[in-house]
């Protein structure tokens, strides 16, 4: 009896960080971002299955992040000022070569993108998720807040607490996929239109590069 009464308050205590993250979650989720603005581009001009192509792969990117900080990588990374400008510039780096794609695309680029690029689309975002240092310093500094080794090993806790938020981050990112992509019919109506969205795009790759660029390690 008496076991079971002090691990009452552990187990509560553990459902309420639960909460806590989960709340966090969903406003981080729907602030502007780097991968919800990228989501909301390429759904806009790929369409919805692009979009969710593309959160596969930054959801797939989230899942190596929390990894690396059950693990120990990130606080390495984060020490390291030299691995922090090397995963900087090939961020930067992927980010223009991007822009450089869309400002060089034509129409029949954009309207064909969605049949037949689904592998190039998950790897988008997969690359844009994971040469951002700052996504991979985030989680360093937000998901062992709500770990507490009371409730067990820290290291489990970091991998349910990571994948509470990677849920979190699919669902929500899902949603602005399928919400932007039905905008695609609309926007890429016609060639000149469509030619239009692309240099927009390539802007929208250009500025988050800059971003990124700007970024300071903590």
């Amino acid at each position: 009896m008496r076991q079971d009464a002090q691990k009452a308050p552990l187990h509560d205590h553990s459902l309420r960080q639960s909460g806590n993250l989960c709340r966090c979650g969903m406003l981080l989720g729907l602030a502007p971002g780097p991968d919800n603005i990228f989501v909301i581009t390429l759904s806009a001009l790929n369409g919805r299955r692009a979009g969710l192509q593309v959160v596969l792969g930054l959801c797939s990117g989230l899942v190596l992040h929390t990894l690396a900080v059950a693990f120990g990588v990130a606080a390495l990374i984060k020490a390291s000022a030299l691995a922090f400008l090397a995963l900087k510039i090939c961020g930067v780096g992927y980010l223009l070569y991007l822009a450089l794609g869309a400002f060089r695309a034509g129409p029949q680029q954009a309207s064909t993108a969605p049949q037949s690029s689904g592998k190039r689309l998950y790897l988008r975002g997969l690359v844009m998720n994971v040469t951002n240092p700052k996504v991979l310093i985030f989680f360093l500094a937000f998901l062992p807040q709500f770990a507490t080794p009371a409730n067990g090993p820290v290291f489990w806790q970091i991998l349910s607490l990571g994948g509470v938020f990677i849920l979190i981050t699919l669902i929500e990112f899902s949603l602005f996929a399928l919400l932007a992509g039905s905008l695609r019919n609309v926007l890429t109506g016609s060639p000149r239109v469509q030619i239009i969205m692309n240099r927009v795009a390539g802007l929208v790759f250009v500025g988050l590069a800059a971003k990124l660029a700007l970024s300071q390690r903590l």
